[in-house]
């Protein structure tokens, strides 16, 4: 089942709930080709559990190379962390397309703000239309089978520093099939020059590790 991609279908906690006052963008991403880094990105919302509770966990992932160039845990579904993970990848880079959900720490004014300020454009899964961002909601499968279910945090401090050594493996060392048998970063960094490399994983790592708590 996991390598087919097939899973159980159970009741989960709904993360995406939107606000009927706030502007939907259209889904841009129908019949497109993604062939390059930084064509198209996209972020979402787990969660994640521990051994008392949970936390919530946000990532910025390039649809491409499925590289996660920023993440940030939260214990409340604020838009702040959302954001804080938004200007964490926008160190790094920028993108053509940025895709979400309809959710309402995606539609919230300081979020779609800073796309807008950098000529990014916005697009929005359908509702109910999860295979909209379906890399991100593999990335999620993939982070949970490999890290999560094999782990019981102890708590939030625990939870980020197992999460942040996961990430670092998944981007650097963790080949993907689809990839051809590369790693997220191989692919994402192809063609730059070392320095810029360095400078774009320093910044990630430095913003992400520790993450950023609310």
């Amino acid at each position: 089942m996991r390598i087919m991609g097939l899973e159980a279908i159970f009741p989960r906690r709904n993360l995406s709930k939107g606000c009927a006052d706030r502007k939907i963008y259209p889904y841009l991403l129908k019949g497109v080709s993604v062939t390059r880094p930084n064509q198209v990105w996209s972020t979402d919302i787990t969660y994640i559990r521990m051994a008392e509770g949970f936390v919530y966990l946000v990532a910025v992932m390039d649809w491409f190379s499925r590289y996660v160039l920023s993440w940030r845990v939260s214990i409340t579904l604020d838009v702040d962390f959302c954001v804080e993970a938004l200007k964490a990848a926008l160190e790094i880079n920028c993108p053509d397309i940025f895709n979400t959900d309809q959710g309402s720490q995606f539609t919230a004014e300081d979020f779609i703000k800073i796309l807008l300020e950098n000529s990014i454009r916005v697009s929005m899964d359908g509702r109910g239309r999860v295979f909209d961002n379906i890399f991100i909601e593999r990335l999620w499968r993939t982070v949970k089978y490999e890290e999560v279910y094999l782990k019981d945090y102890a708590d939030v401090r625990d939870a980020v520093k197992n999460l942040g050594d996961y990430f670092r493996f998944y981007n650097e060392q963790r080949p993907h099939q689809s990839l051809g048998y590369k790693t997220p970063s191989e692919v994402y960094f192809l063609g730059s020059n070392s320095g810029k490399i360095a400078a774009a994983r320093q910044a990630n790592y430095h913003l992400n590790f520790p993450c950023f708590l609310s």
